[in-house]
């Protein structure tokens, strides 16, 4: 019986979650998340065969819920759930450690699929984005702009392009107003624009948010 950990901060897509997963022959939802923290809290406390993860949930952000898994339970799979089917999303989940990459338009059959094959520790990637991922992480290929960003840049760039504050952010992330400053100021530069606004539509126009 695989013991699956569901990590979603939204009740009803937990609901879904759940009800696809205790229909399907030797699943059970073993527990249930719905922030970053709370995900580790309880993959250290308890025995999980799966984690399915969202990556838009508050607190501690799924990056960093991705690589603090990998180093205390190097063994765990993880599979990324998301809206968004942006293929970077689904290298850098693939490049934190995660073993497989979702999008929330997937039919309930490749769910249970992916969630068997994270099990016996391979990769799985929806199907829609497997030729895209891919390429992406082929050697050589012209890289946008926004891949040269790190992890932590990635993140704060794509809540700036959301809308938030400098102190926002810095709550969230649990960091100095002047660090993510540091930081926007960073990313202003690789992504070769000179306002929140030119960042918010360049993220926009390559589906890096809603």
């Amino acid at each position: 019986m695989l013991r699956i950990l569901v990590a979603d901060d939204h009740p009803v897509v937990r609901l879904g979650l759940k009800e696809i997963i205790t229909k399907t022959p030797n699943m059970s939802v073993a527990g249930e998340a719905v922030n970053g923290q709370e995900v580790i809290d309880k993959v250290l406390a308890n025995d999980y065969d799966v984690v399915l993860l969202d990556i838009t949930m508050p607190g501690k952000v799924w990056l960093d819920v991705l690589s603090e898994l990998r180093i205390k339970r190097p063994g765990l799979p993880v599979l990324v759930l998301s809206i968004h089917s942006e293929e970077e999303y689904a290298v850098r989940a693939l490049r934190a450690g995660a073993s497989g990459y979702l999008t929330k338009a997937s039919t309930p059959n490749e769910l249970v699929e992916a969630i068997r094959r994270v099990s016996m520790h391979h990769k799985y990637i929806s199907s829609c984005l497997s030729e895209k991922v891919i390429v992406a992480l082929e050697v050589g290929i012209q890289k946008k702009l926004h891949e040269s960003l790190s992890n932590r840049e990635f993140e704060v760039m794509c809540m700036i392009a959301s809308g938030k504050t400098t102190s926002d952010i810095a709550k969230e992330l649990v960091l100095s107003n002047t660090t993510i400053s540091t930081y926007r100021a960073r990313i202003l530069e690789k992504m070769r624009v000179k306002s929140n606004a030119e960042l918010t539509r360049y993220a926009l126009q390559n589906s890096l948010i809603e």
